[in-house]
């Protein structure tokens, strides 16, 4: 359970590309007001992990202090995010016997610690173990069993894990910053939580986090998270195909993607001539001139390229007919002018943009999708920090008729325990 410290949460977000810091202040009526807000350029990091701690430790420090100062307070706790050590979901089944005797948070907490004892493994570190279904004596689809009776309790088990040393090391530099970590989140979990509406949840949907150094997957069905999953491709690979491709500097690729850049070609790309800076030139020194469209043919393919992988990860999984035909895609490279557009054609699929919902006091300039992983660990403070025994908070139900969300789920349950 996160503990919300003087009515407090703080959320960290470190990426690739920029570190994060949200700090909220929980209202009388439950509900997150941010009320300092940090950012920074990350520096130490790369494709999720980091690659040189004192490096990230200034960004991470520049960034808390940042919100701290808009905050007018000070905070020795963050909610911090995972996006290195690829993480990756197992499934686990756990079954106890009751004896007749009803069911009671004892017998919850014994079975779950059962689940987590089985994915015990020396190279990954347990993030999530996430109930997603009990049964007793093989009846499915029970949303809170205490007080039930029966001679076996079950429950489906969601873990998640990553390897070791990503995870070590991130929480090292945040350590060493004088700061504790009370929970880890997977970044695609925190952007799902912030960016999905209910109904999205509960009938199935897919949301794919577009970071600079990783594009991550968290598959919702039935209210609850059943699959997650990495690539390690995102916007910076983007960035560096241009400067490759161009013969510019990183920056100056930076710079022609934001500003030109998109995944669909139109018939006027080859009259609009951009102006593009050769490596190792002075500013006013020597460039190409290039059409619009040579940009648009280095970023397409690599696009093209991710959405496919996600398409591949989803199939194997037998996750891309069960989460149905909704697509949301959030985090900083999905602002890419026709990202949505092309991933609607290699997914198949309803796409829509995801931004932070629900926050209040959040300004327009951080209250896009390069902000929902930030936004989604407040919420996951807010959730987890409730005074909800433990057991119940995890907990799913319902029933329904095959066709249902939770038809689907007890479907996939069947298959994959």
């Amino acid at each position: 359970m996160v503990a919300v410290r003087n009515g407090l949460i703080a959320a960290l977000d470190v990426g690739t590309h920029k570190v994060c810091c949200f700090i909220a202040r929980v209202q009388d009526d439950g509900t997150p007001r941010i009320v300092g807000i940090g950012h920074q350029l990350a520096r130490g990091m790369r494709n999720g992990s980091v690659v040189d701690m004192e490096e990230l430790e200034t960004s991470i420090r520049a960034a808390v202090d940042a919100a701290e100062e808009m905050a007018g307070e000070r905070v020795r706790a963050v909610v911090v995010n995972v996006s290195g050590g690829l993480p990756g979901s197992a499934n686990v089944r756990v079954e106890v016997a009751m004896n007749g005797h009803p069911v009671n948070e004892a017998d919850i907490r014994r079975m779950l610690d059962h689940g987590r004892a089985h994915h015990e493994s020396p190279d990954r570190e347990l993030i999530h173990a996430i109930p997603v279904d009990y049964t007793i004596d093989g009846n499915e689809g029970i949303k809170d069993p205490r007080g039930m009776f029966g001679d076996r309790l079950g429950v489906a088990i969601h873990v998640i894990s990553a390897t070791v040393g990503p995870v070590r090391n991130l929480a090292s530099v945040v350590n060493r910053c004088h700061l504790d970590i009370e929970a880890r989140v997977v970044s695609p979990y925190a952007a799902g939580l912030a960016c999905l509406v209910d109904d999205e949840k509960e009938l199935g949907v897919t949301c794919i986090d577009m970071g600079a150094g990783t594009t991550s997957i968290a598959v919702f069905l039935a209210g609850q998270l059943i699959h997650t999953d990495l690539i390690p491709v995102g916007g910076a690979h983007v960035t560096s195909d241009i400067a490759r491709g161009l013969s510019t500097p990183l920056a100056q690729a930076e710079r022609m993607k934001t500003l030109y850049g998109s995944a669909i070609p139109t018939p006027s790309d080859d009259r609009e001539i951009l102006k593009v800076p050769l490596v190792g030139e002075d500013e006013d020194g020597a460039s190409n001139q290039v059409p619009r469209s040579m940009l648009i043919q280095v970023i397409q393919p690599r696009l093209e390229e991710t959405f496919e992988l996600v398409r591949t990860r989803l199939e194997q999984g037998g996750f891309d007919k069960m989460a149905g035909r909704r697509v949301v895609l959030t985090g900083g490279a999905s602002q890419m002018q026709g990202a949505r557009d092309l991933a609607g054609l290699v997914l198949d699929k309803q796409v829509r943009l995801g931004r932070p919902v629900g926050l209040q006091g959040l300004p327009e300039a951080t209250a896009g999708p390069a902000f929902s992983v930030c936004a989604g660990l407040i919420r996951y403070a807010l959730v987890h920090g409730a005074a909800a025994p433990r057991g119940r908070r995890a907990a799913i139900g319902g029933g329904g008729e095959e066709g249902s969300a939770w038809g689907r789920l007890g479907s996939w349950l069947k298959r994959n325990f």
